[in-house]
């Protein structure tokens, strides 16, 4: 479900126009976009296809990357020191996340932080006027969705969109009645090992390429 989101805001983002009239009254028709491969926020009105605002941001490190997904905005704050002025949390369920200023504005338009989305904080304090509770933030990374760099293996202790996806398709197939929290921990480990038993895979804690096959997981150029 999260990619199909993730599609429905990207595929005709480029037919978006500019648009930054007031929208007080319309609050409930905006969502928020984050292009990490642009190092960009978009502030979009997505039932009248308007980008509203638009900001260059940084985004996570290659060892800490950013949550890919459709999240909620699950907290806000007015905060100062080293994250900005303003918090903007969203429900990732394997970490604290969200978008916030910074107090080294150099950093704005590479991966430089440990998985929030970065913003100047005079960009941060408008667009925070435009969020609400609830609002969907989606977190883009390109068409490989939560699999940004490819299939890599996963090994117990791992987390993040990767894992969260395996744990959803899992569950699809009836393999994984836990959480989905995105943390491959002890719980999900008997259910990698009942599935590539009964799948005839060698048995490991992995979740390697024939997994991914199994499972369903295949990525298209």
């Amino acid at each position: 479900m999260i990619l199909y989101l993730i599609i429905l805001f990207i595929f005709n983002i480029s037919e978006y126009t500019v648009n930054a009239a007031p929208i007080e009254n319309s609050k409930k028709n905006l969502a928020i976009l984050v292009d990490l491969n642009e190092e960009r926020l978009y502030l979009v009105d997505k039932d009248n296809n308007i980008i509203v605002k638009k900001y260059s941001i940084a985004s996570g490190k290659l060892e800490t990357p950013s949550p890919i997904g459709t999240w909620k905005v699950v907290s806000m704050g007015k905060w100062s020191g080293g994250f900005g002025t303003r918090w903007i949390g969203i429900n990732v369920p394997w970490g604290k996340f969200g978008i916030h200023g910074t107090n080294k504005p150099h950093t704005i338009g590479s991966e430089a932080s440990h998985g929030c989305i970065r913003m100047f904080n005079k960009d941060v304090e408008e667009l925070y006027e435009y969020v609400t509770y609830g609002m969907i933030v989606s977190i883009y990374a390109g068409p490989f969705g939560p699999f940004e760099k490819g299939l890599i293996t996963l090994k117990p202790g791992d987390r993040g969109s990767a894992v969260y996806e395996v744990q959803r398709k899992m569950k699809e197939k009836g393999y994984y009645p836990g959480h989905l929290d995105g943390i491959y921990g002890e719980g999900m480990k008997e259910y990698v090992i009942k599935f590539r038993k009964d799948n005839n895979l060698t048995i490991s804690h992995n979740v390697d390429y024939q997994f991914y096959k199994k499972l369903g997981i295949t990525l298209i150029d």
